[in-house]
This record gives structure tokens, sequence and C-alpha cells, in this order.
């Protein structure tokens, strides 16, 4: 019985670890940048201040400056997007590490599944009523609902985003952190004649201080 109860386990075992590589457990990298000493290629600029960013070799450094992207207002520089892929059928994963310390209500950095300035949602590090938090959001036609606001403990994080047909949810990662933590799951806005782009986005910084944040390690990943 025991040996029978052995084999059993070491068939369930076998069995596990050929589905995890299977082909439906694989993942593809689309893309990545390490934005060292440069963009890498298919990156493109949004109302640039070119001033106020700056690449080196830990990565690309942006000054956060005043503006919104949260709401009508829509008047934040140095957005930075490039096209997504196509998540009809497979799970794009996109990821960065963010580093900023913000010292301004709302001071944000933001992954965003990005289709204009109206519609998008992001999940991002943030700084809400003196709490660094991680904060993700839906915004259809300027219409803004909050999915999550959940406290940070470091001001280092990395951030994913997962899209896969008209969903998407957030997850991120503090250094030292064993496992991942859920931010939340939204379904996308539905613009009219508006492709999907992936942004990284910087605003509501102060009019006094400069502050710059950094990004890096910056993927896209494909799973199948």
């Amino acid at each position: 019985m025991a040996a029978a109860n052995y084999m059993k386990a070491l068939c369930v075992s076998i069995i596990a670890a050929l589905a995890l590589a299977s082909p439906a457990h694989a993942q593809e990298v689309l893309f990545q940048d390490n934005f060292k000493g440069k963009l890498g290629t298919g990156w493109a600029w949004v109302r640039e201040h070119r001033e106020a960013w700056r690449v080196t070799e830990h990565g690309l450094e942006v000054r956060i400056e005043p503006g919104n992207m949260w709401g009508p207002q829509n008047d934040a520089r140095n957005l930075l997007v490039r096209p997504a892929p196509d998540a009809t059928k497979a799970e794009i994963e996109v990821s960065v590490s963010v580093e900023n310390q913000p010292i301004s209500q709302y001071e944000q950095v933001d992954l965003v599944w990005y289709y204009n300035d109206s519609n998008m949602v992001k999940l991002g590090q943030e700084l809400v009523d003196g709490k660094l938090s991680v904060v993700m959001g839906r915004e259809e036609n300027d219409k803004t609902r909050t999915v999550a606001i959940i406290p940070l403990a470091a001001s280092s994080v990395r951030l994913s985003l997962f899209a896969k047909g008209n969903q998407i949810r957030g997850r991120f990662r503090t250094p030292g952190a064993k496992e991942w933590s859920e931010a939340g799951q939204c379904s996308m806005p539905a613009p009219t004649n508006a492709a999907p782009k992936i942004s990284l986005q910087f605003y509501q910084g102060s009019e006094k201080a400069e502050h710059w944040a950094r990004v890096s390690e910056f993927r896209i990943l494909k799973h199948r």
C-alpha cells in the first residue's frame, strides 16, 4: 500500500511539472528596456518637456512637475508611451520598477494602459493624505473611479498590469517581499477610434521643489 501511494504521489508530481512546462504556462518576452543611457526603440513622448527627463546608468529619471491626468485636466507633461500588444487572445503582462519619495499630495508615478488622455487604467505609487500608497484607478471619458488604495511600506516598488480581453488587473511587490500583492481588477474603458498604448506617467509634483523619480526594468510579456 505504501509503495502504491508513493507511485501515485510521484505520478501527480510529474504531471504537475509537465503542466507547468507546457505551452499553456509559457511566456514570451515581447519587449524590455532598462533605460540605461538611452530609451529603447518605439517610445514616444506626449507633451514632452525635454529638460525634465534624463537617462542614466540607473534608469529613466523624470522630474515630477505640476499637472494632472486624473479627470478632465489632462495637462501632465512627459507621458512616455508605446503601442500595446494585442491582448484579445493572449494575456499581456507589463511591469516596471519605480523609485520615488513623493513630497506633494497626489504626487505619483504610474504604469498605465492608455488609450488617450481621457481613457485609461493606471497602477502607481502615490502620496495620498500623507501616506505612501499603491493606487489603481480607472478613467473613461474623464470620469474616474478608484479601484484600490493600499498602504505601501517602501519607496521602491515593482508594478505589474495584466490585460486580457476587456479585463485588466494589477499587482505589486516591494523589495524583499516573498509574494506579490493584488491591487485590484476592472474592465477596460471603451473609447472609439483609439488603439491602446502602454504609458509611464509622472505628475502632481510641487511647483517649488525640483523632485525626480526613477523607473527601470520595464518589460512586456505575453502569456500563452
